[in-house]
């Protein structure tokens, strides 16, 4: 049943995201290994020159940065890595436009942060920047924007990333090229260690033990990251290929390689898929009973009259969570107020509100739109 799955899977995508790590790309000192590099592109660009709309996220700035900077390996102080990154992206940006170039394909670079995909002008910004670049018959290089990220608006990972994008173009498969060949239930050099081809749902993941599995030096990610990813995309209704970059030209014509994980729901609304996976919250709003109620079984937006107390520090635009009275969250938001504006604001009605500090404020705390149950 997989043999013939796969291949349909793969051969029918119009729209692929394909996801590489610094450990396929580098040496384990740091600095571009140029053979791999081309060996990737030769995979993908033979689908881009054959129409096919193709999303390349890349890691390897960091590590391209390394040995220029004669850093002997991977910095751990956000700083240096910052600095590395700096350096490394121009590196990995060049070596990928010289290798498209031998299929006559143009790159477009596309560095993004947290906020980029979760506040609603900058997510519209760049989903628009990505179809731009596609209906031009670039090749959109995407990447984190290590030089600027901090560790309170980073992503943590490119496998995580690639499943967001995918989500964010409505992609119709994700590839996570990595250094090991498929999903296996434990470190694939033990003895009993079982390999999985398929993933219909949680249940295939039950006893396996993933880890650190295939954690490279220079890179960030590991077995954990990539399931994790795999959760995500197939949440979105998009299949998933696992496999060693090695592997990439089989695995894109739809050979029988890697795991495959099939897609376990419908598509939801692709921004608040963002809102629910690509962002972390900056403060909580306790909600009373009725406005839980409000919320979570009729889909209204959150007023100030519903909030009983506010923690956190945030500014109007941020996520937040919405929690209960037992304190668990029940949906996550963007948040139309600061912090320091809402304590003054609880169990106030909007008409209330208006007519005591003005029209500004008879507006909801967190509009429905801008809303996703957890």
């Amino acid at each position: 049943m997989q043999n013939g799955w796969v291949r349909e899977a793969v051969t029918t995508a119009r729209r692929i995201v394909v996801k590489i790590g610094s450990s396929s790309l580098t040496t384990a000192t740091g600095g571009l290994d140029t053979e791999r590099v081309d060996a990737l592109v030769d995979a993908v660009g033979a689908l881009a020159t054959d129409g096919r709309e193709i999303v390349l996220v890349s890691s390897g700035a960091i590590a391209a940065g390394l040995a220029p900077l004669a850093i002997p390996r991977r910095p751990r102080d956000l700083a240096t890595q910052q600095a590395a990154a700096s350096v490394g992206q121009g590196l990995l940006i060049g070596r990928y436009a010289a290798s498209f170039a031998r299929h006559a394909l143009i790159v477009g670079q596309v560095l993004l942060t947290v906020d980029d995909v979760t506040r609603r002008a900058h997510y519209r910004n760049a989903y628009r920047t990505l179809r731009k670049l596609l209906d031009m018959g670039a090749v959109p290089i995407v990447n984190e924007n290590d030089t600027v990220a901090t560790e309170e608006i980073r992503f943590g990972d490119n496998d995580r990333l690639a499943a967001l994008v995918a989500a964010l173009i409505h992609a119709d498969l994700l590839v996570l090229l990595s250094d090991v060949d498929a999903l296996y239930t434990g470190n694939p050099s033990r003895p009993g260690t079982r390999r999985i081809d398929e993933v219909r749902g949680e249940h295939d993941l039950d006893g396996v033990s993933i880890g650190k599995a295939g954690k490279a030096g220079v890179g960030t990610g590991g077995m954990i990251t990539k399931v994790e990813a795999a959760r995500i995309a197939t949440g979105f209704g998009i299949p998933v290929v696992l496999t060693a970059a090695p592997l990439a030209a089989s695995a894109l014509v739809g050979e029988e390689v890697g795991t495959l994980f099939h897609p376990v729901r419908q598509r939801p609304t692709a921004r608040l898929f963002w809102l629910a996976h690509a962002t972390s919250p900056r403060g909580r709003l306790h909600l009373d009973p009725g406005a839980v109620q409000a919320v979570v079984g009729r889909r209204k937006s959150l007023l100030p009259a519903g909030i009983t107390a506010v923690d956190g520090t945030f500014t109007a635009g941020d996520p937040v969570d919405l929690v209960d009275a037992s304190g668990a969250p029940v949906a996550r938001g963007l948040v139309n107020y600061d912090a320091v504006e809402l304590p003054s604001l609880l169990g106030r009605s909007t008409v209330e509100l208006a007519a005591a500090l003005g029209p500004g404020y008879e507006r909801e705390v967190v509009h429905r739109d801008d809303l996703v149950l957890l």
